[in-house]
């Protein structure tokens, strides 16, 4: 794909002000945020799904949660964790800013592998993992309890800057997030899908 296209593509669904200043509360923190097309492809996973409830692994300042938040339903609630309680609270910012209720957001500060477990089997329409690379693959493994039968996980920077293609990139990061992908792969229980927005969103429906 020419860069060109890939930027076109990419920008095709703009991200407003709200979003802009969410994005500069991230930067100012350290926190990298899921891309303007990856936010998008949350948002149409949500609607599509009419998702009411959804649970998010790392917190990224709002970004994700905006965007998730805009294509949930009305009444849905989304979960965020995150290990930050600074970029939750600014993720609070974000939220009020973009006019979503309190109540439609349950933010848990804490390590998502202590928080996960907590959370009700099958209770879930979707569930979007951008925490610890290092981990995804006990996340994707409690993502599919917690999704109900037709839900869907997406794991974010699953092309990880252009190293998950390249056979030669050995570091630890890389090395789990290829094997992670072979994994989602050849699951019997769900239907995988890898879309090159952003860096990656690997995502997969949960069969009945």
């Amino acid at each position: 794909m020419k860069p060109a296209t890939w930027a076109y593509a990419e920008s095709y669904v703009a991200e407003d002000d709200v979003l802009a200043r969410a994005r500069l509360r991230a930067a100012e923190v350290g926190a990298t945020p899921i891309g303007q097309g990856g936010g998008a492809a949350l948002r149409f996973l949500a609607a599509v799904l009419n998702a009411r409830a959804v649970v998010e692994i790392g917190t990224g300042c709002g970004v994700s949660g905006i965007w998730l938040l805009r294509g949930m339903a009305p009444n849905g609630t989304l979960t965020s964790v995150d290990i930050e309680a600074e970029h939750q609270r600014l993720a609070r910012e974000s939220f009020a800013e973009a006019g979503f209720p309190h109540q439609r957001t349950r933010l848990i500060t804490g390590r998502a592998l202590d928080v996960l477990p907590r959370l009700t089997d099958g209770a879930y329409d979707l569930v979007f993992c951008d925490g610890d690379k290092r981990e995804y693959p006990e996340y994707y493994e409690e993502a599919l309890r917690l999704l109900r039968p037709g839900g869907v996980v997406a794991i974010d920077n699953t092309l990880w800057h252009d190293r998950v293609a390249d056979p030669a990139q050995r570091d630890p990061e890389t090395v789990t997030i290829r094997e992670l992908g072979k994994r989602v792969l050849d699951d019997d229980r769900v239907v995988p899908v890898l879309l090159p927005v952003g860096d990656g969103l690997l995502c997969a429906a949960k069969k009945a």
